[in-house]
């Protein structure tokens, strides 16, 4: 986190449940040893068990929110992001009349959601003080580039791009034989086990995903790594944002960051990589989220 605030890095996504409280307090911690303006983005509602849509009351919300508040040692959260909530939630005009509450309370300077599908992202814009989506955005999940950007640049709604690198598959460093932990999704989300199956290899079955990442690394221009392509490939898109890749090492930071420097792709390997998506990734995941 350091490394990404000394190349200037000045927002962060967390949420409530990463962790159980502990990667927000890591924010705290790192606003305390920074002086530089930093923007952290936490999420709410994954603490409910059962999860389901009538659980995002008024109270719980109320609760939540505190909760992170505390653990950012703030006053206010900068964006709270409900964390993909039920269907149902987004047709329940309360459930954002509870949220502009919080913000009347000084408790919450803005607020948005993390949805799952396309078509929830654009029933949440229909309420007007949604700032942000966030949304699973990359070159294996390429529906939201049509109508969700166009929607958000015209609303004016901030949109995040989450699993930029495809759960790691777009960095181009897996193979069949790869193992992952036992507590890692990756091992045991593959069908959805756990939570929504799209969350894990972008919904992609990993077979399949393996041999398309061998033909994006066909396209890879010179001076750029996979992951840098792959970051590159989103922010070519307008409509975009932010990407919020994840980082373990110093060394995982400033490649990411190092791809919002490198030049535009051409207009040929953008059309080839719509294609690659068409061909061998839509049948997969486009009517699906």
């Amino acid at each position: 986190m350091h490394t990404a605030v000394d190349l200037g890095v000045n927002f962060f996504d967390t949420a409530d449940v990463y962790g159980d409280g502990r990667s927000e307090r890591l924010l705290r911690q790192l606003r305390t040893d920074r002086s530089e303006t930093i923007y952290v983005a936490t999420k709410a509602g994954r603490r409910l068990s059962p999860h389901h849509a009538d659980g995002y009351n008024s109270a719980n919300l109320t609760r939540f929110v505190e909760r992170s508040l505390q653990n950012l040692g703030t006053e206010a959260l900068d964006l709270l992001q409900l964390h993909c909530p039920p269907t149902d939630v987004y047709f329940r005009p309360e459930v954002f009349e509870a949220l502009e509450k919080l913000v009347e309370q000084g408790k919450l300077r803005h607020y948005g959601l993390s949805v799952e599908r396309a078509e929830e992202a654009l029933k949440a814009m229909e309420y007007p003080n949604v700032q942000s989506i966030q949304i699973i955005f990359n070159i294996f999940r390429q529906r939201p580039a049509s109508l969700v950007l166009r929607e958000a640049k015209a609303r004016k709604v901030g949109i995040l791009a989450r699993l930029p690198l495809s759960s790691g598959m777009l960095t181009g460093k897996m193979a069949p034989d790869t193992k992952f932990d036992s507590e890692d999704h990756r091992a045991f989300n593959r069908e959805g086990a756990a939570f929504d199956k799209g969350e894990t290899f972008s919904g992609v079955p990993y077979a399949v995903g393996l041999e398309a990442v061998e033909s994006v690394r066909r396209l890879l221009p010179p001076g750029f790594s996979m992951a840098q392509f792959a970051l590159k490939w989103i922010l070519m898109f307008e409509g975009v944002t932010c990407a919020i890749p994840g980082a373990k090492r110093p060394d995982q930071a400033e490649d990411n960051f190092a791809a919002s420097d490198k030049p535009d792709l051409d207009d040929q390997v953008m059309a080839q990589l719509s294609e690659l998506y068409r061909s061998k990734i839509a049948p997969y995941v486009h009517q699906r989220w």
